[in-house]
């Protein structure tokens, strides 16, 4: 960043000079001697600047220093703009590569403060995810300091998703202020991807009814949800603080839902006779296919072909177990 003011120092202090030298050896005005300080710097001078013997030595002398640095700073101003506008073109370039080998990935709409957290949350737990904004020097301060692949753009534009690769994505959180850009992004995303999970946030009742009704799996609103934690911790304060005392200490856990296949090893096996305890994982919940749920179900419930086990352990065991079990989409 200092290049571009050395050069801009450089040009106005050879023209302040020649100026100056100009109004000294002769009477002119300044405007006149500004002119000539001008035209005879970029060599295009269309008179004769020099009117008397000391005028033309300081011409020459002034030509000598001044053409180089004029040069110089001109080179170096068109080398700054081509190498700007490269860098831009390569990066933009390096993105969209990136972005063609996603599959799976997460994508993250506006890069507010809301956005952010979420970034680094997937970014901590190494995520795959894209997120996008219109704020590009937003996206560049955050995006280069943690190498995050991202997108220019606006979010409610059909092309920006598409090249977000929302046709291979997994899940979408649109975080955007607006209630209005909100919704018309989760009916554009739910388009483009029928099955993906799409989560929201919301201000209202009001806006959570229309942003669900235009196809959002989950809408948060922050300060319903801030609220509702804040009560947990009145309520059951060590339970609280032990979800955050794991989660500072990096055991990552999470709470995950899966669907067993028809071609899963689990079908019509005891919980007892599985291995997901002895991955470190707990089922704490199963919805039955008929649709009846069992909360801290006994180690003698039999698996069916449909049941969805809700699960609580590390992100890594939860990883590990999709081998042999699908993902609820």
């Amino acid at each position: 960043m200092k290049k571009p003011w050395i050069v801009i120092g450089l040009l106005g202090g050879m023209t302040l000079l020649g100026t100056l030298g100009f109004r000294f050896f002769e009477d002119r005005t300044w405007v006149e001697s500004l002119y000539l300080s001008v035209i005879t710097l970029a060599t295009v001078g269309s008179r004769d600047p020099a009117r008397n013997d000391q005028e033309m030595i300081f011409v020459v002398i002034y030509l000598i220093f001044g053409l180089g640095a004029y040069s110089y700073a001109l080179f170096t101003l068109g080398q700054l703009i081509v190498d700007a506008q490269f860098n831009q073109m390569w990066e933009k370039g390096r993105m969209e590569k990136r972005i063609n080998q996603l599959n799976e990935h997460y994508i993250v709409i506006g890069l507010g403060r809301m956005g952010t957290s979420i970034c680094e949350y997937l970014h901590s737990r190494k995520k795959p995810f894209v997120v996008i904004d219109r704020d590009d020097k937003l996206l560049e301060q955050y995006g280069e300091a943690h190498r995050w692949i991202y997108l220019t753009g606006d979010a409610t534009d059909d092309d920006i998703l598409q090249k977000a690769g929302i046709d291979r994505a997994k899940a979408l959180a649109c975080v955007l202020p607006s209630d209005a850009d909100n919704t018309y992004v989760v009916l554009s995303a739910r388009i483009l991807n029928s099955s993906m999970q799409i989560i929201s946030r919301a201000s209202d009742d009001k806006a959570i009814r229309k942003i669900t009704q235009a196809g959002a799996s989950r809408v948060i609103s922050p300060f319903s949800s801030g609220g509702i934690k804040m009560a947990r911790f009145m309520i059951n304060p060590l339970f609280e603080d032990f979800l955050e005392i794991a989660d500072d200490n990096g055991i990552d856990m999470e709470l995950a839902d899966y669907l067993i296949s028809h071609d899963s090893p689990y079908v019509g096996k005891m919980l007892l006779e599985t291995d997901i305890r002895t991955r470190g994982l707990m089922v704490i919940g199963i919805r039955k296919t008929d649709g009846s749920k069992q909360m801290a179900p006994p180690s003698s419930t039999i698996l069916d072909a449909g049941d969805k086990l809700f699960v609580i352990g590390s992100s890594s065991a939860l990883q590990e177990i999709l081998t042999d079990m699908l993902p609820v989409s």
